[in-house]
């Protein structure tokens, strides 16, 4: 049997940690029940990350950059509105096509992370505002919008986001996902023309 190399078995728990996380909650995320998903000896698994923690914080490195990776993608450069509106349509069309698991598990560690004492949900988000916050400012560059107007479009992105994800999880159904998805973008765009009048 051929020698895996530790990097790609470090990404074979991290995708199986979402898995497991997904599909039975952080507290039934035990350490033998990842390495069976992964299809690993468990010593493996301790081996790659010392602690459950340091597997749940890697998890996050990855929920954090995939995020940031999705409004990057979705950087139109255009102008202001232009932009914030692909960013939020973009991140809506990713949770609707991507695996149903990811975003569950992320859910379940940001509510799993409140309850920690360095609350390391605290730094994904931190890094999407900031991602926001830069494509924003330099879409609005010239049309003199103040940063505090651009922070709060950044976060009216993540609430949208973040409420629309829960709705679409919470009831399953993929196509009326889809027609919500585009009345959480009217609402936004509606929102915009108040707030940029």
């Amino acid at each position: 049997m051929a020698r895996v190399p530790a990097a790609e078995r470090r990404d074979e728990l991290v995708n199986a940690a979402i898995r497991v996380i997904a599909s039975r909650g952080v507290d039934g995320a035990t350490t033998r029940r990842i390495a069976e998903q992964a299809n690993a000896p468990l010593a493996t698994l301790h081996y790659c990350f010392q602690t459950k923690e340091l597997l749940f914080t890697a998890v996050f490195e990855r929920l954090t950059e995939r995020y940031r990776e999705v409004l990057i993608e979705n950087d139109v450069h255009g102008d202001l509105v232009v932009t914030a509106r692909a960013m939020l349509r973009g991140v809506l069309d990713w949770y609707l096509e991507s695996d149903p698991e990811f975003a569950s598990a992320s859910f379940e560690l940001i509510s799993w992370a409140q309850r920690q004492e360095e609350h390391p949900a605290v730094t994904v988000y931190n890094e999407a505002f900031n991602v926001v916050r830069s494509i924003l400012a330099r879409a609005a560059a010239g049309q003199n919008v103040p940063p505090e107007t651009i922070d709060e479009i950044g976060y009216v992105i993540g609430t949208l986001s973040d409420g629309f994800v829960v709705n679409w999880l919470t009831y399953g159904d993929r196509s009326r996902a889809a027609q919500q998805a585009q009345t959480v973008v009217d609402v936004f765009d509606a929102w915009l023309a108040v707030k940029l009048a």
